[in-house]
């Protein structure tokens, strides 16, 4: 049986009558978004944000993870090496409706073979992006390379500590998750 977190609504940030936002509706909002914005801290301390395409993909102990992947070299790769907390963040541009998500937690590097392929596939099907899994993450095969190969991506699972959801529009809300 899954995990499934219990929300709970906070009425300082709601409009009267709202409720908390089910769990189940929240893992669609990340399962169905492409577009995420990682923030991360860099050595010095000074923030750094970043847009990027995530993956939800589920895990039973704790309802599931988001999965994004950067190169080795790229600021928020050196970053999270730093310091792994992180939040991702994704949501609409609207004021009065839609729902934005903001996971806070702790990314760490995903390596294992099986879990890769099956991400692999995620990224294929939902965002039309060929991964080739590697030793320790992805390369991308549509851009090569002085050597002829695609670039190496590392590949973060996002272990979530808290999820706040905010829902927009009559009623507003504001519903908080915690792991």
């Amino acid at each position: 049986m899954a995990f499934e977190p219990i929300g709970q609504l906070d009425d300082r940030f709601s409009s009267q009558g709202a409720v908390a936002a089910a769990w189940t509706d929240v893992a669609e909002v990340l399962d169905r978004s492409e577009m995420f914005w990682l923030s991360t801290t860099r050595a010095d301390g000074r923030p750094h944000v970043s847009p990027l395409p995530a993956i939800w993909h589920g895990d039973d102990s704790i309802g599931g993870m988001l999965h994004f992947c950067t190169g080795p070299e790229e600021q928020k790769a050196r970053n999270l090496l730093h310091e792994p907390r992180c939040i991702l963040t994704t949501g609409t541009n609207e004021f009065r409706s839609g729902v934005d998500v903001v996971v806070e937690g702790r990314a760490g590097r995903v390596t294992d073979g099986a879990t890769l392929r099956r991400l692999a596939d995620k990224w294929l099907a939902k965002l039309d992006w060929p991964f080739e899994v590697v030793e320790g993450g992805f390369r991308d095969p549509g851009r090569n390379d002085d050597d002829g190969s695609g670039p190496m991506a590392h590949v973060f699972a996002l272990f979530p500590t808290k999820v706040l959801v905010f829902g927009k529009g009559e009623p507003y809300s504001q519903t908080r998750f915690r792991f």
